[in-house]
């Protein structure tokens, strides 16, 4: 199977790339990333294979996205600007990178009836759940600028899919964590400052609560849609694992052997969603997929994987996040 992953130097699309030559699957990878905030060159340092081809471009060069869609059988798209903190400041690329990046690749998409689609959404896109758990078919409402670019995007698409007839299948995955995430994020941000022994700002009180999964967890779920794939179907991926986010930063700093006095409580984000949480039976009924990867272990995994990797970070410089803007 040809692939074309686009924000492949990112996070989740890195960890994807990797899972899929560790698993030796029988794939052909071109990976088309603009190297924006949250892509890093240092995520491929083994020496490149001939199943792996990097283009560097921006998903919004529709002459790209069609000469490099003409010889794929999928594309996966987690190219997308995701700090909610940043939209909040400035929007502008969020709507550039996630809204118009997915327009492009639809318009390219229309001129084949043999190519499938997976757009890479997120949780948030159902906005603030104080009860219960979410299922797909609910009523999308985000409530902040990150969240609305992706849920933008999936009006898009759904208009594309019954007006074109394309072939396609959404996913909306609760909070990731685990290597080469980039540092602007709570887990990696809360190691690498407690490793320095820095302070660690918490938004508000600390108790909104997110779901967590592994980023192995959430590639393997990608591998089973692809290998099951059911045309316009959406999934929530979720590991069920629950936890104020202030839990999550006193776990890390208990397994780091740091003190709690790091934390330093700021101003809540403005729009702050509570509680996110997703109802992810769909996947496990039709796909019989499962998270493998326990929280505990897995961040403690993370942990020794940024202690591991030092150069790594020492290579990102973090704009714009330096401290929150509306808490000083």
């Amino acid at each position: 199977m040809k692939i074309l992953v686009t924000g492949g130097c990112g996070f989740i699309g890195s960890n994807f790339i990797h899972r899929c030559f560790d698993l030796k699957n029988d794939f052909e990878i071109t990976n088309l990333d603009a190297m924006y905030t949250g892509s890093n060159n240092l995520n491929f340092q083994k020496p490149s294979k001939k199943e792996y081809k990097f283009v560097k471009g921006d998903i919004c060069n529709e002459n790209l996205i069609k000469k490099l869609i003409k010889d794929v059988d999928i594309i996966i798209n987690f190219a997308a600007e995701s700090h909610v903190d940043r939209s909040i400041v400035d929007s502008k690329r969020f709507i550039h990178s996630n809204v118009l990046g997915v327009h492009s690749i639809l318009e390219a998409l229309r001129k084949y009836d043999d190519k499938k689609f997976l757009q890479i959404s997120t949780d948030e896109v159902y906005g603030e759940c104080l009860k219960g758990s979410f299922k797909e078919s609910r009523q999308l409402n985000p409530s902040n600028p990150y969240a609305s670019t992706k849920a933008a995007a999936e009006m898009l698409i759904n208009s594309y899919k019954r007006t074109y007839g394309l072939d396609i299948v959404i996913t909306r995955c609760a909070n990731n964590f685990g290597p080469r995430q980039y540092p602007e994020k709570l887990i990696p941000r809360t190691i690498l400052s407690a490793l320095k022994n820095e302070s660690i700002p918490i938004h508000g009180d600390g108790l909104a609560r997110r779901q967590w999964i592994h980023v192995f967890d959430h590639c393997d779920a990608i591998l089973k849609i692809i290998s099951n794939w059911k045309s316009s179907s959406i999934y929530n991926i979720s590991s069920n694992v629950e936890k104020p986010n202030i839990e999550v930063v006193k776990i890390i700093l208990k397994k780091m052997k740091k003190s709690t006095d790091l934390l330093n409580f700021v101003k809540d984000r403005p729009g702050q969603d509570k509680r996110y949480s997703i109802n992810s039976e769909k996947i496990k009924k039709e796909l019989n997929f499962k998270s493998s990867i326990n929280f505990n272990k897995g961040i403690e995994d993370t942990i020794s994987w940024y202690l591991q990797n030092r150069n790594w970070s020492k290579k990102i410089i973090l704009k714009n996040i330096k401290s929150t803007p509306w808490a000083k």
